[in-house]
């Protein structure tokens, strides 16, 4: 790595782990690709891309922490960190807003016009529910009929009061902890932000343990799958999308609990700490989103 003490801004050499992680992200994806089209080979590419973005990670952001550690950052360098972040957590914002856009969608638009509603402003044709489904009636969600053979939808829906709500309220526990963490490192009270942190990491994995229980429940005895309709579907895309953020964010705290363990933050310089907290606390705000509008209304 260069390092000119003169000048006001770190530029580091070039580096080979944006190539490497384009090379595992397109064999990833290709993988995937094979996999679900039945081919033998696809599975294994899908692992060797993933374990190869795994490798690109731990070594890219290690490379950043040894940087850090050696004092090459300056202010200017943290100022475009916090901007680069900023614009990470906005494309989130950007990704999870297209899928409530589609669940909006087929609430407010797509249902009443399938079912012949004309009250609603959002219906272009009342001519769609007797073109193409006139037995059809509109109603969220859509559930399974036995007088519709051609929709084989979920028998019940997810209820709102049960592992929800206490996966939310465990998700708003989190955000507290993780703030009183980050409250730890701004005093320099070290037990505060070990303790916080662990809080926070044993309550993202209990999140996802009540959720995986909640998969199994919805699989076997709900029959609600991904292509259960537009329900199942919607449902899947934004609670699957939603846990795996809280599977990257429980490991980023992992992460960054060991490297508190190792005294690489103090009060002036934390910045990947607040990284991640403000990563956590945008899943506890979409994860909110999700309760009122997936569970609950």
């Amino acid at each position: 790595m260069s390092h000119d003490t003169k000048s006001s801004y770190y530029l580091p050499a070039p580096s080979h782990w944006p190539i490497l992680g384009s090379a595992a992200l397109f064999c990833t994806m290709f993988g995937a690709a094979h996999w679900l089209h039945g081919n033998s080979y696809g599975p294994y590419l899908f692992a060797l891309g993933i374990a190869v973005l795994l490798f690109m990670v731990f070594g890219w952001f290690g490379a950043v922490i040894k940087e850090s550690l050696a004092g090459f950052y300056d202010k200017q360098v943290d100022h475009s960190y916090r901007w680069g972040m900023v614009w990470f957590i906005f494309s989130e914002v950007m990704f999870f807003g297209a899928f409530f856009g589609a669940l909006f969608y087929a609430r407010i638009s797509a249902i009443p016009e399938l079912g012949g509603d004309t009250t609603s402003i959002f219906t272009a044709s009342t001519l769609t529910h007797y073109l193409i489904w006139p037995n059809f009636t509109a109603h969220w969600p859509v559930l399974h009929n036995p007088d519709m053979a051609v929709f084989a939808g979920p028998k019940q829906v997810m209820e709102a009061w049960g592992l929800p709500a206490i996966n939310t309220l465990i998700l708003l526990t989190s955000g507290a902890t993780i703030t009183w963490a980050h409250w730890g490192v701004v005093k320099d009270k070290r037990k505060h932000v070990l303790w916080g942190l662990l809080f926070t990491v044993l309550l993202g994995i209990s999140f996802l343990i009540c959720q995986a229980h909640e998969y199994i429940t919805a699989y076997e005895q709900y029959q609600l799958r991904l292509d259960s309709g537009i329900y199942g579907t919607t449902f899947f895309m934004l609670t699957g999308f939603h846990g795996l953020h809280v599977t990257l964010g429980t490991i980023m705290l992992i992460v960054i609990l060991i490297r508190a363990y190792l005294n690489h933050f103090n009060p002036k310089h934390h910045f990947a700490f607040e990284a991640v907290s403000w990563y956590w606390h945008f899943v506890d705000v979409v994860w909110l989103f999700l309760f009122v509008f997936v569970y609950w209304l």
